[in-house]
């Protein structure tokens, strides 16, 4: 019996339709100097360099520009960590919408300041000690307005999946076909999305999952065949991947197309952010949007003389953060490149 996916490569198609204008493409990074480090050919998809820092502005934009009349006269809600916060803020702010913003207390103030900038309201809870679904719920009844999900909608996950559009129109301009395409992961709607892209291939690739270490959810459930929860709630320097679970309609997606999951520690996280720094001009990753990064140099012998995609996924972080992370990133990436294969 035929598997039945929340959406299909026709929505992905026509979400690039509606955002097209509203999103920037952005392009495909190569390191001559890295590849020659690595053993295989590694191209950055730039999405740090996307509207309001992140990929999330494609589903943002996607779930907004179809909002009814009377939706957008009532507003909207959404519960997020800062990226996608920053992704609604802004279309919504675009847009003419009244938004809601639900952000953890501890989100990286870079984050919250940059929604409130965008005009959107916010409010903050407590991760440790809240249910942000519960504290969510009563704001939807309090505002009435409707809740933009940042990765357990079908017109989320087929803004996200537009990246991947651009990575097969990209890597065919250049003539190659990639061997894998490596997804930073929290709710699993980018990775679900761009998954959905890879029956463009003539050799389709495999869909590769990053997550940070004792946060991969994606990884071990992938592996077992069912939904596995976190057991912690925080603790990573990945902010924006440390969602308890990944989303039954994305898991369902990336188990259609038998991706593989991979996880990487903190310390390897932050030499991925000075490898880019290092590598790529003008690249500031933050540490949620390096994780693929790391895994792919990590797990560089099973893609020797292969080419890999790793999206980049975002920039938003605090000034003084990064440079701290990149300095320490920076004494010890040599073990990034020289640890053997295979980690999580």
């Amino acid at each position: 019996m035929e598997t039945k996916l929340c959406i299909n490569l026709a929505d992905i198609h026509d979400a690039a339709s509606r955002i097209a204008g509203r999103i920037s493409e952005t392009p495909l990074l190569e390191s001559l100097a890295l590849n020659k480090a690595l053993g295989f050919r590694l191209l950055l998809k730039a999405e740090y360099r996307q509207v309001t820092g992140s990929f999330k502005a494609r589903g943002a934009f996607n779930q907004v520009l179809q909002l009814t009349d009377g939706e957008k006269v009532r507003g909207i809600v959404a519960f997020s960590s800062g990226n996608h916060a920053q992704a609604v803020a802004y279309a919504s702010r675009e847009l003419g919408v009244a938004a809601t913003i639900l952000m953890p207390h501890d989100a990286p103030q870079i984050k919250i300041e940059k929604t409130r900038s965008y005009g959107a309201q916010i409010v903050t809870y407590n991760r440790n000690t809240e249910d942000r679904y519960v504290v969510g719920d009563k704001l939807l009844r309090e505002h009435g307005g409707r809740l933009i999900h940042s990765y357990d909608d079908p017109r989320t996950v087929a803004g996200q999946g537009t990246v991947g559009l651009e990575i097969f129109k990209q890597t065919k301009e250049l003539g190659i076909e990639p061997a894998a395409i490596v997804v930073n992961c929290c709710g699993g709607g980018l990775a679900a999305g761009v998954a959905l892209t890879t029956d463009l291939y003539k050799n389709k690739p495999t869909l590769i999952t990053a997550e940070p270490e004792d946060f991969d959810d994606a990884r071990r459930s992938l592996e077992s065949g069912r939904l596995i929860k976190n057991e912690k709630i925080n603790g990573s320097i990945c902010d924006a991947l440390m969602m308890p679970v990944i989303g039954t309609d994305n898991f369902a997606v990336l188990q259609h197309y038998q991706a593989r999951g991979l996880a990487a520690s903190d310390e390897n996280v932050e030499s991925a952010m000075a490898l880019a720094a290092d590598h790529f001009e003008g690249i500031m990753l933050e540490p949620g949007g390096a994780a693929g990064l790391a895994c792919a140099c990590l797990n560089r012998e099973k893609f020797r003389d292969q080419t890999v995609v790793v999206v980049a996924s975002g920039g938003n972080v605090d000034a003084e953060r990064y440079a701290g992370m990149v300095q320490h990133g920076r004494a010890n990436y040599s073990k990034l490149l020289n640890r053997p294969a295979g980690v999580g």
